[in-house]
């Protein structure tokens, strides 16, 4: 009888954990019909974690079942698991050194590598790192260019190669682009090879910011976070690795003029090739042609973005730690 009572409230508590409620905020603006392929018709975007400073590079890890994303303004990367909840995963998480370093000392950016390692864009000791999540401590990818150090890597994404893309604008350093210890006159994207190499291979942009492939990994996307031109832009990846001629992908100036403020900054993509960028109000959805198809209307700034094998896009927003379900998935 025991054995029957504790199997029930084992039962139930599941039940309860499942079936939890978590409040929401913002709406979902439909724009195309295109878009009751991606968001199901009652879909909401829930809170699940507040109280914050500034969140960034949410990344789902598949063994563990949870999700990690940062704090720039806390040196701190958080993990969320869906029946544990909220826990400090790594602090310090950008900044090592002694003394404060600027409002945003830590990580930004992160993703899960090939090997299932925890890549991190680095402000405070301006650098890439890669990590085991367990067992294992911090090494250097890159955090130099032609002898010359980083400003502060925003962004990354990894290609099949093993290559890597990565942004570095100067959000990161304590006076921003009229910091004194910069280095590097552009805020450039860069790409490291499977041998280390770090390449420049854009430095024309004046804020590059969130960076990711197309499914086909033909497309680089890139976010730029400046105000006057608040573009997501569009590269072609040669077989080399090396970029082509870039494309204005989707402006976001009309939609500021109509008091959907923020320009791009995170994004990502999904199998179909459609992309996701936060900026404009909130966070569009982009078919793979460039169109709008609908916006997640929130009610404070939003960051990044990724999804999780099941169809959850997480979006961290400001102070909130967000997601809506999707019928979609991660390419």
């Amino acid at each position: 009888m025991k054995r029957l009572l504790l199997l029930f409230s084992t039962l139930c508590w599941a039940y309860a954990l499942s079936a939890q409620v978590y409040p929401t905020l913002g709406k979902v603006v439909r724009l195309d019909p295109a878009l009751e392929t991606i968001l199901p018709a009652h879909a909401t975007i829930e809170v699940l974690a507040s109280g914050f400073q500034w969140t960034e590079g949410p990344v789902w890890v598949r063994k563990g079942g949870y999700l990690l994303f940062s704090d720039t303004k806390q040196n701190t990367i958080f993990k969320w698991h869906p029946t544990e909840g909220l826990s400090t995963f790594l602090k310090p998480a950008g900044y090592t050194g002694t003394g404060s370093y600027g409002d945003e000392p830590g990580s930004n950016g992160l993703i899960l590598n090939s090997k299932g390692e925890l890549v991190a864009c680095e402000h405070g000791d301006r650098r890439l790192s890669v990590m085991p999540l367990s067992g294992g401590g911090k090494r250097t990818l890159a955090d130099q260019w032609q002898s010359k150090r980083l400003n502060s890597p925003n962004d990354v994404c990894q290609h099949s190669s093993g290559a890597y893309y990565f942004t570095d604008p100067p959000y990161g350093l304590p006076q921003k682009e009229k910091d004194k210890t910069r280095e590097i006159e552009a805020f450039g994207v860069y790409r490291i090879d499977p041998t280390g190499t770090v390449t420049q291979v854009i430095n024309d942009l004046k804020r590059p910011n969130g960076v990711a492939l197309s499914p086909d990994e033909k497309t680089l996307y890139i976010g730029q976070s400046d105000d006057t031109q608040p573009y997501v832009m569009a590269y072609p990846v040669q077989p080399d690795g090396s970029l082509g001629k870039g494309r204005i992908f989707y402006d976001l100036t009309a939609l500021n003029r109509q008091g959907l403020s923020r320009a791009p900054d995170g994004l990502c993509t999904d199998v179909h090739g459609n992309v996701y960028t936060t900026g404009g109000g909130g966070l569009l959805i982009l078919s793979p042609q460039g169109k709008l198809l609908g916006r997640l209307e929130l009610s404070t700034a939003t960051s990044n973005c990724s999804f999780s094998p099941d169809g959850y896009l997480y979006i961290t927003a400001e102070n909130y730690l967000c997601r809506i379900k999707t019928l979609t998935k991660e390419q």
